[in-house]
């Protein structure tokens, strides 16, 4: 197996670990209430754990710190918005954990994270281990 595929893999797998700490053993009550709210402090702070955590995983790895930045800005946006459009789509349609369409909601957002994590991999390949 070569280096750069050993380097992406490793990368996925913080970027997991970090995913698992910060949307569901990190979250604060703050971060918890009034979600569906776009302007919302605890969700900006939500996004600034993800940031942090992400950052610490690619400066982990030697990133450029320019690198790191930009992938880190822009990770914000995206998880900001994404937990944003749950939290929405959850109010509108008044979902309860009881209830099938909530966890659809609860598996989108999660694979839009995913998919989040994947072109940061794209990223990681094609601007640092090229």
């Amino acid at each position: 197996m070569s280096e750069h595929i050993v380097s992406l893999l490793a990368l996925l797998l913080l970027l997991q670990v970090k995913h698992m700490f910060a949307d569901f053993f990190l979250q604060t009550p703050r971060m918890l209430s009034g979600r569906s709210i776009y302007l919302h402090l605890g969700r900006a702070q939500h996004a600034t754990v993800h940031l942090i955590g992400t950052a610490a995983v690619f400066l982990l790895l030697s990133s450029p710190v320019l690198f790191a930045i930009m992938i880190c800005v822009l990770e914000w946006i995206a998880h900001f918005h994404i937990d944003f459009a749950k939290a929405r789509y959850n109010e509108c349609k008044s979902l309860k954990p009881n209830q099938a369409h909530y966890w659809w909601a609860m598996g989108t957002d999660q694979a839009l994270h995913q998919a989040t994590y994947l072109a940061m991999g794209w990223a990681w390949c094609a601007f640092v281990l090229v």
